[in-house]
């Protein structure tokens, strides 16, 4: 589908070189710093916002990802993360595709906890399928773009055999580890306490 280019190649180096373990590069307040960063809300709410306020997309809100914290407020923190790599890194992303695809990405709609929720066809292995429903229930939901497709697709990796082939997965996916850690650390320490739907 996509063929890496140098600049492609630089932008996924400079966001993986990570040199050495840093305790404050997985301190869980960076989550709260990117909900109260303008510049950062600005492109979310530029090119995410019409998904946050579509009935379809508020379902996320009803399903659990991790402890309290719903789909809906996982995805909001991967694309918060992923366009802070971006602005970093200096990666030169597609916006659009990088905050839709971050948003999108886990568009699975079901509780994964639940193995006889409807739409859980494989509840032992949600983190194997579930990108291939996200994306399924994506493309039915909305238009998407190629990149979109592979973000979606491609997040889970290297869980799921085929590396991300576009800039944007490769970041979205780096993104959803992260924000995952960080949401993990958060409910260790018991501070998750943003709801999302109300705030934007």
């Amino acid at each position: 589908m996509f063929k890496l280019n140098e600049n492609d190649k630089t932008a996924i180096k400079a966001v993986l070189d990570i040199k050495e373990y840093n305790e404050e590069n997985f301190d869980p307040a960076i989550l709260d710093q990117l909900e109260n960063d303008p510049k950062i809300l600005s492109l979310l709410k530029k090119y995410g916002g019409e998904l946050l306020s579509d009935r379809r997309y508020l379902q996320l809100t009803k399903f659990i990802q991790h402890g309290d914290v719903t789909v809906y407020q996982h995805c909001i923190h991967v694309a918060l993360c992923a366009l802070k790599f971006n602005d970093r890194f200096n990666t030169g992303a597609d916006l659009s595709a990088l905050v839709r695809g971050s948003l999108l990405h886990d568009y699975f709609l079901y509780d994964w906890h639940d193995g006889s929720a409807p739409g859980n066809i494989h509840p032992k292995l949600h983190g194997f399928y579930h990108p291939g429903i996200a994306l399924k229930n994506a493309v039915k939901d909305y238009n998407l773009s190629k990149r979109e497709k592979d973000i979606i697709k491609k997040h889970m990796w290297p869980l799921t055999i085929n590396p991300p082939r576009c800039r944007e997965a490769w970041i979205v996916c780096i993104a959803d580890k992260y924000a995952s850690t960080l949401e993990t650390l958060k409910l260790k320490k018991g501070i998750i306490a943003t709801d999302y739907a109300e705030s934007l």
